[in-house]
């Protein structure tokens, strides 16, 4: 669609109440497209789910759409990944997620948010009580910037599902959890990552202290909860009789 095409469909949203998702993937957006968006996301509060992934906004692009973000009122859901945000345009969209008291979801993996960027989300998980789901795979974020994430969790209540980044600073991510007692982390998905001994030890001590959270960990089952093994064994249903009957 391009320009153009944004330009149309912003000029759509100012003025159409029942729309409510609205998918815009893979339409070669660009920064100049970004501004047109952004004037019918602050504007229109009836879309509820927008996708915006395989695009190609860049940091301008982060910095006006982070401007509407803050200011949106009716978004729950923004998909953004596969763009090409980096530091600056990262911080930007970051800064208006921690003023969004709406967004319960949000997927910025496949770009380049780097530490800079993790920094700033940070910052935005600690002033966030509303964000449930947050995707932030695949953005070259370090340990030093898995750390910054980190510091984030410790203080927020609400994010129940994370896809953090992959490196170590998972280590980070669970320790950070451990000094959160009121976590409402119901879901971890960890990278497929070799697993040292230190890893291990804090997924043990994780599990622990939370015993209904769920660590995934690519193919590696062992990491999730010890007693899910016997509790789907004692939910599978039983065969009586001849199993080719069973259903």
């Amino acid at each position: 669609l391009g320009v153009e095409g944004a330009k149309a469909f912003s000029a759509m949203l100012l003025e159409n109440t029942t729309i409510v998702s609205l998918q815009l993937s893979g339409n070669e957006f660009d920064d100049h497209a970004a501004k047109y968006l952004a004037a019918a996301i602050t504007a229109n509060s009836k879309v509820e789910i927008l996708d915006l992934s395989y695009n190609m906004f860049g940091d301008k692009a982060g910095e006006i759409l982070g401007m509407a973000i803050a200011e949106n009122t009716g978004l729950k859901e923004l998909k953004i990944s596969w763009n090409h945000f980096h530091s600056q345009g990262a911080a930007a969209l970051a800064k208006g997620l921690g003023a969004n008291i709406f967004l319960k979801v949000l997927d910025v993996s496949y770009n380049g948010f780097g530490n800079s960027g993790a920094a700033a989300l940070g910052e935005a998980l600690k002033a966030n009580n509303v964000l449930e789901e947050l995707n932030v795979s695949n953005n070259r974020i370090s340990v030093e910037g898995a750390l910054h994430i980190a510091a984030g969790l410790k203080e927020n209540k609400t994010l129940k599902r994370l896809n953090p980044m992959q490196s170590e600073g998972c280590c980070g991510v669970l320790r950070a959890l451990q000094a959160n007692s009121g976590t409402g982390m119901e879901i971890l998905d960890l990278p497929d990552i070799p697993v040292n001994k230190e890893l291990a030890e804090l997924c043990d001590a994780v599990k622990i202290l939370f015993p209904n959270l769920l660590l995934r960990r690519g193919g590696n089952m062992k990491l999730q909860r010890k007693s899910q093994s016997k509790v789907e064994l004692q939910t599978q249903p039983k065969v009586v009789g001849n199993s080719q009957n069973a259903v």
